[in-house]
């Protein structure tokens, strides 16, 4: 069992995060001891903090990593993650299209004007 400061350490992510998770009932401690209130992690607790902050490094709200955790077969993980991934394609396309009448515009400010 890990202290949450250990488990910070561990796990990266900071102890405000792992309080918040566990307000959100995201990710809850293995044990809280009544006489101090410490909370306390394992083994498992460290596979799901992992796996909540790859959903948040992938851009996953609050909301969609519940969905994901209420789901004890991760079934819907991978619908989201493929969701994500196509809203990244697509933010590429955009912001490529962005840098295409970025340079258009550059080069009609270039051109020689009509005398």
């Amino acid at each position: 069992m890990y202290k949450i400061r250990k488990f910070s350490e561990l796990t990266g992510l900071s102890k405000e995060t792992l309080r918040y998770y566990e307000q959100e009932e995201l990710l809850e401690p293995a044990f809280v001891d009544p006489s101090n209130n410490y909370r306390y992690y394992d083994d498992g607790s460290y596979f799901l903090a992992i796996l909540l902050q790859k959903l948040r490094s992938f851009g996953c709200s609050i909301q969609e990593m519940k969905v994901v955790m209420r789901d004890e077969s991760f079934k819907n993980l991978e619908a989201l993650l493929l969701q994500k991934k196509d809203q990244l394609q697509n933010d590429i396309i955009q912001k490529q299209q962005t840098i295409f009448e970025i340079e258009e515009f550059i080069l009609t400010g270039k051109e020689e004007p009509i005398k």
